[in-house]
């Protein structure tokens, strides 16, 4: 028989209620943003000029209260007190990770550590200006020349943020004539991009090659430039789009493709040299790669890499470029280094991916539901709702494995996930024993 608490009520009807109180309470919330109060003369209503009653954080705060009713604890911001890798330290105790970007293990390597701390000696720590008024240094060449190397093109460009990059890059090449299709799930950074672009924006089912082909053929007539984006590596569910397939719309379509490689550079590849080198094109067949330097390549900060003239023409006039700060020489160093060793040293990729498929294998086997990924370096367990990542996470938690939930709204309600992210640094005695852990944990909830 079922156990009883407090009201005669089961644990699952308790929390089946208190999810039903929360969704109505949300969806309050956002009847009010969507219809506010009509502004008289008489009063301005507090809630147009206070931070706690703004929208946003009224809902964070019923998540967050409805999470501590439940006696879930936060599981983000955890302090983590030394480097993260395959292991991290988090109140004094070691933890299986599986919560951070460190695919090949570089950030910590004594090689990456040694040429951030020489860029210090030599540059300081800031390059105090944007690079086009005094803020350029020889290490951004040499970083952009060996970027632009990596992917046979002409030239690269490096920005302080990830983030930022896409931003600033679709926002300034696109304007209101101009169309951006993307998957359905591309990354918040290039929709923000396309919303200060100005351009139409649509969207076509996730790595469905077919479905863009189609809606090119009925919308491109109708714009002067359009952009194709996709990802190397989605980092939600961690598959890959057929790139040849996207390649040859584009080229058909007179279209431009951007392809996100946070997630596949230094990841996908015999080399690590990404999706490129995955499918075996040429870098030149992909009109703007994009990337990240704080995931393989143990940095901080984005690049654009591709032909002369889109890389001069952001250098010159790209808002997020032209008026940021230079990037950090110990940073720049570090991320040189980094791609230096990733050449170097192939192993890694090889065992990352080796890790990677281990991972996967068991975890299906398992039953383990782990959706679309190909297990090369972001592997989720989806298992259908937000309260139920949340315990999960927290359960891993006390067993020593630090994983982190994505809840509600960053995926659908019914896919909220654990993600675990791969290590070259992680054994196969960590790896079997996560899964076993979270196998038994799952059949708990």
């Amino acid at each position: 028989m079922a156990n009883k608490g407090a009201g005669g009520f089961t644990a699952q009807i308790k929390d089946k209620l208190i999810q039903q109180a929360l969704a109505r309470k949300l969806q309050q919330v956002e009847r009010q943003a969507d219809n506010p109060s009509p502004i008289t003369s008489a009063a301005i209503p507090e809630q147009f000029y206070r931070f706690h009653l703004q929208p946003g954080y009224q809902q964070l705060r019923i998540m967050n209260d409805g999470a501590a009713r439940m006696g879930i604890g936060n599981p983000f911001f955890k302090l983590h007190e030394g480097i993260a890798g395959a292991t991290t330290s988090i109140g004094g105790k070691i933890f299986l990770n599986y919560a951070s970007y460190n695919y090949l293990g570089l950030s910590g390597h004594a090689a990456v550590a040694d040429a951030a701390k020489q860029a210090i000696d030599t540059y300081g720590t800031s390059v105090s200006a944007s690079r086009p008024v005094s803020g350029e240094r020889p290490v951004h060449h040499e970083l952009e020349y060996a970027l632009a190397e990596a992917y046979g093109v002409d030239d690269a460009i490096v920005f302080v943020s990830g983030h930022a990059t896409n931003v600033t890059t679709i926002g300034y090449l696109l304007g209101p004539r101009d169309l951006v299709v993307h998957d359905e799930f591309i990354h918040n950074s290039a929709l923000q991009g396309i919303v200060l672009s100005g351009a139409r924006r649509l969207s076509f089912p996730h790595n469905d090659s077919r479905a863009l082909d189609n809606l090119l053929a009925e919308q491109r007539r109708h714009f002067e430039r359009v952009l194709i984006v996709v990802e190397g590596i989605y980092s939600m569910d961690g598959d890959s789009p057929d790139l040849p397939r996207f390649i040859e719309i584009k080229q058909r379509h007179h279209a431009w493709l951007m392809v996100d490689e946070a997630h596949s550079f230094g990841v996908m590849g015999k080399n690590g040299l990404g999706i490129r080198e995955h499918c075996g094109v040429q870098g030149r067949d992909v009109d703007i790669w994009m990337g990240t330097l704080s995931k393989a390549l143990a940095g901080c900060g984005g690049y654009i890499a591709g032909e002369t003239a889109l890389v001069e023409h952001l250098k010159f006039l790209a808002p997020g470029f032209l008026y940021s700060v230079g990037m950090s020489p110990p940073v720049a160093a570090a991320s040189l280094a980094a791609l230096r060793c990733l050449l170097r040293e192939p192993e890694r990729v090889r065992t990352l991916q080796a890790r990677g498929q281990q991972f996967l294998q068991l975890a299906r086997a398992a039953g383990i539901d782990t959706g679309t990924s190909s297990g090369l370096a972001v592997i989720p367990a989806i298992v259908g709702s937000s309260l139920k990542a949340a315990r999960l996470s927290a359960a891993l938690y006390r067993h020593g494995i630090n994983a982190q939930p994505i809840l509600y709204p960053a995926v659908p309600e019914k896919s909220a996930r654990l993600r675990f992210f791969m290590s070259c640094e992680h054994t196969e005695a960590h790896i079997r024993h996560t899964v076993q852990v979270v196998a038994q944990e799952l059949k708990q909830l």
